[in-house]
């Protein structure tokens, strides 16, 4: 039995350390040099795999270290029948909300504001929000959507949630469903997408979305490229509908040296790092699901193929 490794090879060695200090008996191979394929009953991949999974006869389970799996649902050389995990690690989840809790509180005291004034020798004065005045709308209740839920909860923000079905989380106010999604946006000032990608979300974020906002409202970005129709955030922005856009995931990745996300005032761009898998924390998922596969048990954060993650 061997565990196969077919993820970032720079990140491998960390990977393979963190691994073996939970059981250093683990036969753990790397790709492409993994011996014979019937040796290989556990897989573990990030975001897409590296060639054709269907050689490995003998594949028990294959392991994502990602938490979205749309583009390995997509890839012909998924094995159809095998169970697959995403990884929904607490070092993520922690990652993934330390970015959105500093962009929303960069936004409520003026950050880019503060930032331009300094750029041109100006000395600003006025007052600060408080977090009750500043309206935060959250599509996307998961694991991810609601641990952001709940430190911005502490912190004092009305928040509103919307997710394919309803959730009960301290603070939120809860919307589900298409048919209320126009009403969770309703005077919401800034809005963030921790959406799973799937058929029915997949250019969610539009031209209805953004008008459904208040007026001057900001988008922070980081679940899916696709869920993004760059073109109506592009004339939402010209239109001042939307005042700001922080983006992390686009469609492609690498976001393209022309694209004119890059040069746009009122867009911050990052290179898809809101939310990333660290092998230590991963790892314990990891091989939990490895026993788990070869006891034949379901996985941890088992992926529902039909649902899409």
């Amino acid at each position: 039995m061997a565990i196969l490794y077919a993820d970032d090879p720079a990140d491998a060695a960390d990977w393979a350390k963190a691994i073996h200090a939970l059981d250093p008996a683990l036969d753990l191979r790397f790709w492409p040099d993994f011996g014979a394929a019937g040796e290989i009953d556990f897989v573990i991949v990030g975001s897409k795999a590296p060639g054709d999974l269907r050689q490995f006869a003998n594949l028990r389970a294959i392991q994502s270290t990602w938490a979205g799996v749309n583009l390995l649902l997509g890839d012909v050389g998924l094995p159809p029948d095998r169970p697959l995990a995403r990884m929904v690690d607490r070092g993520l989840t922690v990652s993934m909300t330390e970015y959105v809790v500093f962009h929303v509180l960069d936004h409520l005291r003026e950050g880019p504001r503060l930032r331009a004034a300094q750029r041109a020798h100006r000395w600003l004065d006025g007052p600060q929000r408080s977090p009750r005045s500043l309206s935060v709308g959250i599509l996307g209740l998961g694991v991810l959507g609601a641990d952001v839920a709940a430190k911005l909860h502490a912190l004092g923000f009305p928040l509103r949630g919307w997710s394919r079905s309803r959730k009960e989380l301290p603070g939120v106010t809860s919307f589900a469903g298409r048919e209320q999604l126009t009403a969770c946006l309703a005077g919401v000032e800034l809005l963030i997408c921790l959406l799973p990608l799937t058929d029915d979300t997949r250019g969610i974020l539009d031209h209805t979305v953004f008008a459904a906002l208040a007026p001057g409202a900001v988008l922070i970005h980081a679940a899916r490229g696709a869920h993004l129709v760059e073109a109506d955030l592009l004339a939402a922005l010209e239109a001042g509908h939307l005042s700001r856009a922080v983006i992390d995931v686009f469609a492609p990745e690498p976001l393209p040296a022309g694209h004119p996300f890059w040069r746009h005032p009122a867009v911050t761009v990052t290179p898809h790092v809101a939310a990333i898998t660290r092998a230590g924390t991963g790892a314990e998922d990891i091989v939990a699901n490895y026993r788990r596969a070869m006891a034949g048990q379901p996985l941890i954060n088992q992926v529902d193929r039909s649902q899409g993650y």
